[in-house]
């Protein structure tokens, strides 16, 4: 895919609502998918899976399966995911930064 500028290859990895929420999962430890939808109850199943299934395809994370009854599956991030770091972490400071400006705002009375 040709791409206009560089932001917009990064948009199409971690883009959407839930890629960088399940990725800022995983940078805290691996995690199974039941433990992801329980971190995310706004998510489905479906688009769980989805995202995850994505984010395997761009080599973001890993699966690994355990052979036993019933099967577990554990997700991680792979060293091409941990690159992400540095824009996980700045994004969630913005965030912090944005839920305190927010907090400010509504507070200031109109009039």
């Amino acid at each position: 895919m040709k791409y206009n500028i560089p932001v917009e290859a990064t948009l199409e990895v971690i883009g959407g609502k839930w890629k960088v929420v399940i990725m800022c999962h995983l940078i805290k430890g691996e995690k199974r998918t039941s433990e992801l939808k329980r971190l995310m109850p706004g998510i489905t199943q479906k688009m769980l899976t989805q995202q995850l299934r994505e984010l395997e395809h761009d080599g973001v994370l890993q699966r690994e399966i355990f052979e036993q009854v019933p099967p577990k599956v554990i997700y991680s991030l792979t060293d091409y995911g941990w690159s992400l770091r540095p824009i996980l972490d700045s994004m969630c400071a913005w965030g912090e930064q944005h839920i305190e400006q927010s907090a400010k705002n509504s507070n200031t009375v109109s009039g």
